[in-house]
């Protein structure tokens, strides 16, 4: 199954207002839950997770947290117009590690990690991902200015999705 078949599966479950889905082939399980969120965000918006593990794997090994580092690579959007590219150039991505719901605070009563316009050391926390009721912060691997946020607060995020874009000069 290819990632945008994963990808399209999660939305459709998140509209759809499913509780859970599973798929088993050969070579692979995958199993989308879909529950409400508690105490964040809007009231109707469902939190959808996604799980996916070779068909042999043990359950245990399924509920282990998923632990990686950010990655910042520079790079200009494909669907952006010239202009937009020639903007992007210079900037780093600071992309999601993991598959989950990004946050923009630590807690919905606490002050937001960043704005557009702060500055942010290589190591400071830029965001939270929930992934498998986990809160992952997310650290900057670049120095800069945060220039634009590209994901909206209480949204899922994919592996490897630009969150925010850093200007390093």
């Amino acid at each position: 199954m290819k990632l945008t078949e994963i990808q399209d599966l999660i939305k459709f479950v998140a509209r759809a207002g499913v509780t859970e889905v599973e798929i088993e082939q050969k070579e692979f399980k995958i199993t989308i839950k879909s529950e409400m969120p508690r105490g964040r965000g809007k009231k109707d918006e469902p939190m959808v997770q996604a799980i996916q593990v070779p068909a042999g794997m043990p359950q245990a090994m399924m509920q282990a947290p998923m632990v990686a580092a950010p990655a910042a690579a520079p790079s200009a959007t494909p669907d952006a117009s010239d202009s937009d590219a020639e903007e992007t150039n210079d900037y780093i991505e600071v992309k999601s590690p993991m598959i989950g719901t990004f946050y923009r605070r630590p807690a919905p009563d606490k002050d937001l990690f960043c704005e557009v316009g702060d500055v942010v050391k290589q190591g400071d926390t830029v965001c939270v991902i929930e992934a498998m009721k986990l809160f992952n912060e997310i650290e900057s691997e670049v120095s800069g200015k945060i220039v634009k946020i590209l994901v909206d607060d209480n949204s899922p995020v994919e592996y490897d999705q630009p969150l925010f874009l850093v200007d390093p000069s």
